[in-house]
């Protein structure tokens, strides 16, 4: 591992960048998609006291919301996707509620996980060119997604930007999977040690 001076000598030492990621969604064409905000948590915290002290001990993981920005284009028709999933997950207009037939249905965390695919995955690729499988250095998958808001977009007169729709998602908990130290296509994050090698 270099060390801090010896970084800015080491042509082969390369940092992520931003653009260079595939979303993978259920259905969702890879083409109009944005930008997507990685997975993020926090760890709780409850304190004690002590005399005039006060200690903190670690609480559950809560991992945070995410947001997926992607362009409504003509066709495939974006709005009209998101509303099928919508329709998916058992999501059924008011004045249709009273003619279904059978059991009425409602939203389900099932049916919109199934709607979404089961996951979303989040691949991350190095600047070598080559096999896209060799190339990957980072993959995120997140497990039960549901969508939990919508907006799509605003109109203007005045402007002629591309239309965008923001999408934000909740999930149970991410994965994270490393390619192995010695470049195989195997994934490890048994080890915790040097953590930071």
């Amino acid at each position: 591992m270099a060390t801090n001076s010896q970084f800015w000598n080491q042509a082969s030492i390369e940092p992520k960048r931003s653009f260079r990621w595939l979303l993978y969604v259920s259905g969702m064409p890879q083409f109009i998609i944005k930008n997507v905000k990685k997975p993020s948590f926090t760890v709780a915290s409850s304190p004690h006291d002590f005399l005039n002290y006060k200690f903190h001990y670690p609480g559950r993981v809560e991992w945070a919301d995410t947001t997926i920005t992607i362009v409504d284009p003509v066709q495939p028709d974006s709005t009209a996707s998101l509303m099928k999933i919508l329709y998916a997950a058992g999501y059924v207009l008011p004045d249709e509620f009273t003619a279904q037939q059978g059991e009425p249905r409602t939203i389900s965390k099932k049916a919109f996980v199934d709607a979404m695919g089961g996951q979303i995955q989040l691949v991350q690729f190095g600047a070598n060119s080559g096999d896209q499988q060799e190339n990957i250095i980072e993959k995120w998958t997140l497990n039960n997604p549901f969508i939990t808001n919508v907006d799509f977009g605003n109109l203007d007169y005045s402007s002629d930007d591309l239309i965008n729709i923001s999408i934000t998602l909740k999930y149970d908990w991410a994965t994270l999977e490393l390619p192995d130290t010695n470049g195989s296509r195997t994934w490890n994050l048994n080890s915790t040690s040097d953590i930071f090698s």
